[in-house]
């Protein structure tokens, strides 16, 4: 089995670091990954985006997504083009405290986080992408929040060392503000806390 998770934000949000630090906690877990971080062409501002595979079997094919079941919504200035590539009863987990776009809500099942205001009320709004993704690994029970905060820690480049609390503080209470496997992304098998 597979799963398609497409990430979409405004270059400087942190969409490209939560996409590897939720891909390395699902090779933690024994899972087969492929990703592919696409940018804009501005440094910050720009579009960024990201296709994630995740598998329980080696994955042959390069992670370029015409279909997906599920996405990521950091902002919602470049949604559309993600948007295409969802499909019926996509889990679609959004940054509410930013996104402004109308959702379909009668055929996607939408989970809404203020992930800014958690990231903001655990340090620092820079954060925000982490408390998304702590709420996607709880709907989606793709990952375990522990794996999420180890890879974090591990992803960390020495001279962001000094963020590690305050991004283990946003992704347990992005997880915490989220409903525990309401959209379980692998069937009859539960994930570890």
């Amino acid at each position: 089995m597979e799963r398609e998770i497409l990430f979409t934000g405004v270059g400087g949000q942190g969409v490209q670091l939560a996409a590897q630090v939720l891909a390395q906690a699902a090779i933690r877990e024994d899972r087969h990954v492929m990703l592919l971080g696409t940018y804009g062409g501005t440094m910050r501002g720009g579009n960024t985006d990201v296709s994630l595979v995740v598998g329980d079997l080696p994955i042959t094919s390069p992670p370029v997504v015409s279909r997906a079941w599920s996405g990521v919504l950091m902002h919602h200035a470049f949604w559309e083009p993600l948007h295409r590539k969802l499909g019926p009863d996509s889990v679609v987990v959004v940054n509410a405290s930013l996104f402004e776009a109308d959702l379909d809500r009668e055929s996607l099942r939408v989970y809404e986080v203020e992930a800014t205001r958690i990231a903001t009320e655990a340090g620092s709004p820079l954060a925000a992408s982490l408390a998304l993704i702590g709420a996607y690994a709880a709907v989606t029970d793709l990952v375990g929040i522990d794996s999420l905060v180890a890879c974090m820690q591990e992803a960390l480049p020495s001279y962001r060392r000094q963020h590690a609390e305050t991004n283990e503080r946003a992704l347990r209470a992005g997880f915490e503000a989220a409903p525990r496997g309401a959209a379980p992304a692998w069937k009859n098998e539960g994930r570890a806390a």
